[in-house]
């Protein structure tokens, strides 16, 4: 499943509630640390891009994950990771398409109902 650039920045407008010149670039800034990886390591984050990236997964967006290692010395040691939620993702976005679909049509509708109206209730007598 591939996610593109368009399809995070219409999630993120959509849940996060912001206009969509922002959403793309949070979406670019998100897609660019990824790249072509599913997941990567949460330490290359700077403290105040892992603020975007807590509001993503509070939203579904992104999910973390921990991995426990036993190092030589017998200490663990713990490594966090983010995730793409790809499937949560497309959802957001097919149920932004389904909202400006249904109000298209609502629109397109609208205008119908005028068309019907005849000229001379328009203009009066």
């Amino acid at each position: 499943m591939i996610i593109t650039l368009e399809d995070l920045a219409v999630a993120i407008a959509t849940r996060v509630d912001i206009d969509m010149e922002s959403a793309l670039k949070d979406a670019n800034f998100v897609m660019d640390l990824f790249g072509f990886e599913d997941r990567i390591i949460d330490n290359i984050l700077e403290p105040e891009d892992r603020q975007l990236f807590y509001i993503l997964e509070e939203e579904g967006m992104l999910l973390t994950e921990r991995e426990e290692t036993t190092i030589y010395d017998g200490r663990s040691w713990r490594t966090h990771y983010w995730f793409l939620n790809k499937g949560t993702i497309l959802k957001y976005k097919e149920e932004e398409k389904r909202k400006r679909k249904t109000k298209e049509k609502t629109d397109r509708d609208t205008a119908e109902i005028y068309d019907e109206i005849p000229d001379e209730l328009w203009f009066g007598h």
